[in-house]
């Protein structure tokens, strides 16, 4: 199985884009921190032209290489399900917390069930439990 890297570079070079410094220094970023947001990635990479990292964030969701973890009006990016594990998140309502649930096969055999009860076939899903983390209750 390919690394995720390997996987990246290929998503890159398959659609006819190239394979940049700026572009794997974003994907290592992305890859080093649970969801973060755009802000968070321009701090994280300092010499990569803020410019730069909203075109790459734009294309790397055209590829299906991250996607938008939407919480209220505000959202944060990660990597997508082909990239690490899939996991489902806990979303603070009050100071935007977001924390990883790891995979748990029951659930996700009963979400199946769920979508094959109304005759419908998922292709993915993200899970999003929203309230108080423990800091905020």
């Amino acid at each position: 199985m390919p690394s995720s890297n390997q996987q990246m570079k290929f998503a890159l070079k398959s659609t006819g884009h190239s394979i940049t410094v700026p572009r794997k220094q974003l994907f290592k970023t992305l890859q080093a921190h649970e969801a973060q947001t755009i802000h968070e990635l321009v701090a994280r990479c300092p010499t990569v032209d803020r410019a730069t990292i909203y075109r790459t964030i734009e294309l790397f969701e055209e590829l299906g290489i991250v996607q938008r973890l939407q919480i209220g009006w505000k959202y944060q990016l990660e990597l997508t399900d082909s990239y690490v594990h899939h996991h489902h998140h806990l979303v603070c309502t009050r100071c935007g917390a977001i924390i990883a649930l790891a995979e748990d096969a029951e659930l996700e055999a009963r979400l199946i069930t769920l979508a094959a009860t109304a005759d419908f076939t998922a292709s993915d899903h993200q899970l999003e439990i929203r309230g108080l983390c423990s800091n905020c209750h």
